[in-house]
Formats: structure tokens, sequence, C-alpha cells
């Protein structure tokens, strides 16, 4: 008798945190009532010793609504000077696009002046265009998402779309499955920690061929103002505001992408860089980021002018720069360990012995 007390002196301490949980934070009114039924029929189900099979599915239900940012969203910085610096900073060239990023700052801060003379207009403010990173791979697609997402100081999450399999993976599984869980946007969203972030849908021309149909029906309903400021994931099974998110979508090309998916998306070209423009590249953002990851200093590796064409096409032309990061993050890698073995304080790279630091592919 007394272990069953016990028990139920447990389980009612569990319940009685998870309504400490739902009311420690602000819920949509009806989300509220729904989790406070359900805590008051676990609580039945204890009270008359009646098996309740149902109670860990209840807790991870709590936990994930009371996780989510139902008001929370991060202040946007929209200074256009403080984003062409933090957009210049990252990436050389790109002039095009970068007027295009600093054009939708420009509006959103002439819509959020607006809403504060006008309140009424303030839905204006929070449309925000999907913009569309179409290029080759290596040409800056995701680092430029992440720039804008640092120019605008929001929070940034990344879902992978490369082999995706099933629609249920962006909008969850009801709970009336056992192992159900919630889809990949309100995992982005928890962590995220912000309902307005910066969400990179990442190679949506990679999505498995069986399931294409169905996630591009899903993706038409997320990318569309009219229809995500409501958007149901199975799981939690209530509406979630998704129109502050800004949407940024990435792909190789457009030819498995639906009619209806693009016509939401504003495609924007990202172009193939030459060897000049790799050069500069290198010099300015590439080899200052990889030297310091590897702990040298500019002092004890010297790379002579004429040696950077060799640096920059290894392999023959690559219209990216993963290669090239790849061939200055071997060549450091090979110069500190001749520091360290050979006890040496400085290394010049020079036509003569540049073959023997690059790496062997």
């Amino acid at each position: 008798m007394d272990n069953q007390t016990n028990a139920a002196d447990g389980e009612f301490a569990e319940l009685t945190k998870l309504t400490q949980k739902i009311n420690s934070v602000t819920l949509p009114q009806e989300l509220k009532e729904k989790a406070q039924t359900m805590i008051h029929r676990a609580e039945l189900s204890f009270k008359y010793h009646t098996q309740f099979s149902q109670f860990d599915a209840v807790a991870a239900y709590i936990d994930w609504i009371t996780s989510l940012p139902w008001q929370y969203k991060t202040p946007d910085n929209l200074d256009i000077k403080n984003a062409k610096l933090i957009l210049d900073k990252y990436h050389y060239g790109l002039g095009e696009l970068k007027d295009r990023i600093l054009e939708y700052l420009s509006v959103m801060k002439l819509n959020l002046n607006l809403s504060q003379i006008h309140p009424d207009a303030k839905h204006n403010f929070t449309r925000a265009p999907i913009l569309f990173f179409v290029g080759l791979v290596g040409t800056g697609k995701t680092t430029m998402a992440i720039s804008i997402a640092e120019a605008l100081n929001r929070k940034f999450v990344r879902i992978p779309f490369g082999g995706m399999g099933s629609a249920l993976d962006l909008r969850g599984e009801s709970r009336v499955h056992p192992d159900a869980e919630v889809g990949q946007l309100i995992k982005a969203l928890r962590r995220a920690g912000s309902k307005n972030p910066v969400i990179l849908l990442d190679e949506l021309d990679r999505v498995a061929e069986h399931a294409r149909s169905d996630i591009m029906g899903v993706l038409v309903e997320l990318l569309d103002p009219e229809q995500n400021v409501g958007f149901i994931d199975h799981y939690i099974d209530f509406p979630f505001d998704l129109s502050e998110v800004l949407f940024i979508a990435t792909a190789n090309n457009t030819n498995n992408i639906s009619t209806a998916v693009m016509d939401r998306l504003e495609p924007i070209q990202m172009p193939s860089y030459n060897d000049e423009e790799k050069i500069v590249i290198a010099k300015s953002y590439v080899y200052p980021k990889i030297l310091a990851a590897t702990g040298l200093s500019a002092g004890q590796l010297q790379i002579e002018d004429n040696v950077w064409s060799a640096i920059v096409r290894p392999l023959g032309y690559d219209s990216g720069i993963r290669t090239l990061e790849r061939t200055i993050d071997g060549v450091c890698r090979k110069v500190a360990r001749q520091i360290i073995e050979n006890q040496v304080s400085k290394v010049t790279l020079t036509n003569d012995n540049v073959k023997k630091f690059l790496p062997t592919w």
C-alpha cells in the first residue's frame, strides 16, 4: 500500500511540474486550455488508480509547446550601412545580389516607420519576400543566408532538403502514432528561440523523387503569406504564425521544383567566379580565416603574388570556392607541420616550392 501511495505521490508531483511549466510561459489561450485538459485527464486517471499509459506522450507534448517562441522575436537591425558592411565583409562582388538585399531592408525600414504612424499598416512590415538563391555548388548560397541573418540581427537555422523522403519530415506526424515527432519547421523554430528567424531551406532540388510532389505541396503552403500565418504541424496540432519568418531557399537548378513553388519564390542567380575574382577572394576572405583557424600568424606564412594562380586552380576550372578553401587549408596544415617538425620560424611559398605544399587529391 505504501508503495502505491509513494508512486501516486510521485505521479502527482510530475503533473504539478507540468502545470507549473504551462503557467510559466505565454501560450495561446486555446492551446493552454488544451494542455490543462490533458493534465486534468491524467490526474483523474492517477487519482482513481486506473492505467494511464500516455503520461510520457503528454509530458513530451507539453515540453514542445512550452519551448516554442509563440510570442518572442528578436528586434530587427535595419541599419542599411551596417548591413552593407556585413555583406561586404563576408562576400566579394555579388553587387546585384547585395543591392536586392539592401532594397528589401529599405522596404522593411519604411514599413516599420509607417506602422509606427499608422498601426493598421503594420501587417505590411511582416510580409517578406522568399529569396531563392540558384547557383552551382560552392558559390556562396549558404554563407549569404547566414550574412543576411547577421545583418538583420536574427537567429539563423538551416533545414536540409537533400534526400528528404516524406512531407511528414516537414509537417510532423500525428500523436496517434507511437513514435510521432514534430516536423523540421517546428524543430527549427525551437532551435532559433524566436518567431522571426531566418530559415534556410537548403537544396530544394534534391528531395527524394518519390516524395517530391508531397513536399512541394507543403512548401506551397509554407511559402504563401496568406497561408503560413496559421501553419499547422500534425504533432503540435495548433496553428503557428510563420509570417514573420524570413525564408531563404537554395538550389543548384530549378528543374525539379514545381511551378507552384517557383511562383512563390524570388529567384536570384548566384554567379560563378573567374580566376581573378577567386584570387581576390582567396587573399582577402579565405586565407585570413584559415590562417587563424590553423594557429598560424601572417609572419609565419608568406605567399608570393605569382603563386596564387596555382593555388586557385590546382585541378582545373571550378565554379565555386569550396575547392579553394580545401586547398588553402591543406597548404596551411603542411606549413604548420613543417614549422613544428623542422623548427623553422617562417615559410615562403614560391613557384619553385608551391607544389610541395599543395594537397594531394
